[in-house]
């Protein structure tokens, strides 16, 4: 299992308040509507600043962490 330290060096080059399309990014690509609905859902701790969403990099990364992105994760699997 990769821990907080890896995933520290791999986003290592984004900022450290990252905007909505660089977290898709960050998690491989994801589609701008199921990024949205994480949101909508507090899914993902962030900012939400008029129009914009802004994440921290930590809260990215605690994300990537929790149950919840590795069952989200299998189920891309299964459908693949």
């Amino acid at each position: 299992m990769k821990n907080r330290k890896y995933y520290e060096h791999r986003f290592a080059d984004y900022p450290d308040l990252v905007t909505l399309s660089q977290f898709r990014e960050m998690l491989g690509g994801i589609a701008d509507s199921t990024a949205r609905k994480l949101m909508r859902e507090n899914r993902v701790k962030h900012y939400y600043i008029r129009t914009t969403f802004l994440i921290p990099k930590p809260w990215v990364i605690d994300y990537i962490l929790s149950d919840h992105y590795a069952e989200f994760r299998n189920k891309l699997k299964v459908q693949v």
